[in-house]
């Protein structure tokens, strides 16, 4: 099981592309940009917080770090949308700050948050819940998208 938190990959996602943006400068603007960064955030800060909520309202933990002290399966609220209601948002919010910086590099890292999130978290963290929930996991599973 990956021990980096997620919220710390997020994070220096978010160093890496300020760090990139600062040594590399390079601005693609558009009209409403800005707005639409401050939107997605928003957004992303609601979603996360909801998921968040979810979790503590049904009593279990919201660590994903040891899958296997999961003392129940989430599956309402956010989870319908998504089986990792947290993981876009976090997304969302990388991808609000690389529209804020206006520098399309930066958005290499929200592609390599989604990338290690998608192949090496959640993979580790679904077979935990596989293991600890059997077929009621199976079925969430089948009836939810991963991400969106």
């Amino acid at each position: 099981m990956p021990r980096i938190p997620p919220l710390a990959l997020v994070v220096v996602c978010a160093v890496l592309m300020a760090a990139v943006d600062r040594f590399v400068p390079f601005e693609i603007d558009f009209p409403g940009r800005l707005a639409l960064a401050v939107l997605l955030a928003a957004g992303a800060l609601v979603f996360a917080a909801l998921a968040a909520l979810t979790f503590r309202r049904a009593g279990t933990t919201v660590d994903p770090r040891d899958p296997a002290r999961a003392s129940a399966l989430v599956t309402g609220g956010p989870f319908r949308l998504s089986r990792n209601p947290m993981y876009v948002a976090f997304a969302a919010a990388l991808l609000a700050l690389a529209l804020a910086l206006g520098n399309p590099l930066a958005l290499a890292f929200v592609v390599l948050f989604i990338a290690w999130m998608d192949r090496v978290q959640i993979p580790a963290e679904e077979k935990a819940l596989r293991a600890n929930f059997g077929a009621a996991f199976e079925d969430y599973a089948r009836g939810t998208r991963r991400w969106l």
